[in-house]
């Protein structure tokens, strides 16, 4: 059910797609890959939201994990932001920000995540207190400590939170292109937050400035507006990857534009469902996307809040893309190609994902 928690379980053990056969998920268990869309306090677990509540008891969040399968249920997009930014409302302190980056980077390596662009928004935090130095200071001391100790290499998409308009805009321009806080690990530069309402050529000086510092542009376009957002995250930000684009699969033309400038997706299928951006699984625009020649990744958004992870997102691309090993192992080089890493770090992952496979289709 769109929206319901598995609780602790072992990440790949229950939360995959029933419909995929066994064999093909125990290989998708194993197969190491990269995620580009994945949000800092969206992957919260759901014992780590509890504990954090208990540490701010002033917040409406239940610290009962049973009790967060009712809480993670939504009945629309707007009434995901409202349960989100109350979960981002339990980040107060530099150590709040260091436990939930550690464990979100634990949580990642189980599924065999080598390398993931996390997307963080800043703003959220150092406008509720938390000192800016501090801040960075904590994201990069888990950061290292999760390459250290898990081998999952991290970096950072600073979004500017679309719904706090302007204000958060300039801050997160700052906090980004400052070279006395912009952290070792940042890369990208995102726009997240809601999208009616919230046009993008308003953002348009922000990512030049972005940009100019050398960021990547990354903004959301097009989960629950029309094709015409997504127009305006390429012509506007310069947008060279598109968060969701869901839309995209109503204009032609745009799908070519993507396929031609291999401009990639990040198809997120179980949080575009569980958000309503998509009806039901069987009527997602994926296969009008692979059909196109676009780039499509595949990754989990906000996994614990939509009752999955990266692995079930593999396993339901694979039955709504009729996937075999290969055609995953092909997926997950998807990812790699579109990621932000070097060379040779792309280079790894790549050689990491076809020993798998050919070991796998072997045995």
């Amino acid at each position: 059910m769109p929206g319901a928690l598995p609780g602790e379980a072992p990440l790949t053990e229950h939360l995959v797609d029933p419909q995929t056969p066994r064999d093909l998920n125990a290989f998708i268990a194993g197969l190491p890959k990269a995620e580009l869309h994945v949000h800092h306090v969206g992957s919260a677990s759901p014992r780590i939201v509890a504990e954090l509540a208990a540490r701010h008891p002033d917040s409406k969040v239940p610290t009962d994990p049973e009790a967060l399968v009712d809480y993670f249920t939504f009945t629309d997009f707007a009434h995901f932001i409202d349960v989100y930014l109350s979960v981002v409302d339990l980040i107060r302190t530099p150590e709040d920000v260091r436990l939930l980056t550690y464990e979100v980077a634990r949580d990642l390596a189980r599924q065999q995540v080598r390398y993931a662009e996390l997307t963080i928004t800043p703003f959220s935090s150092t406008r509720r207190g938390i000192d800016e130095a501090a801040f960075m200071d904590a994201i990069e001391d888990a950061r290292k400590a999760a390459e250290s100790e898990f081998g999952t290499v991290l970096r950072w998409c600073f979004d500017i939170p679309g719904e706090a308009g302007l204000e958060a805009a300039e801050e997160t321009t700052r906090l980004a292109t400052d070279d006395r806080l912009r952290p070792e690990g940042l890369v990208s530069f995102g726009l997240g937050g809601p999208e009616i309402g919230v046009p993008r050529p308003q953002f348009k000086p922000y990512f030049d400035r972005a940009i100019a510092a050398g960021l990547r542009s990354v903004p959301h376009a097009g989960e629950t507006t029309g094709p015409e957002t997504v127009w305006d995250a390429l012509t506007h930000l310069r947008a060279e990857r598109i968060g969701h684009g869901t839309s995209s699969a109503r204009d032609e033309k745009l799908l070519a534009h993507l396929a031609e400038h291999r401009i990639a997706l990040e198809v997120c299928p179980t949080s575009n469902i569980a958000t309503r951006a998509v009806r039901s699984l069987d009527e997602h625009p994926i296969k009008e996307f692979t059909r196109a020649g676009i780039l499509v990744t595949i990754n989990s958004d906000d996994p614990p809040m939509f009752g999955t992870d990266l692995n079930n997102e593999y396993a339901v691309a694979a039955r709504l893309l009729g996937l075999d090993e290969r055609g995953l192992a092909d997926l997950a080089g998807n990812a790699v190609e579109a990621s932000f890493l070097d060379a040779a770090g792309k280079s790894r992952i790549r050689d990491e994902i076809e020993t798998y496979t050919s070991g796998w289709l072997a045995s």
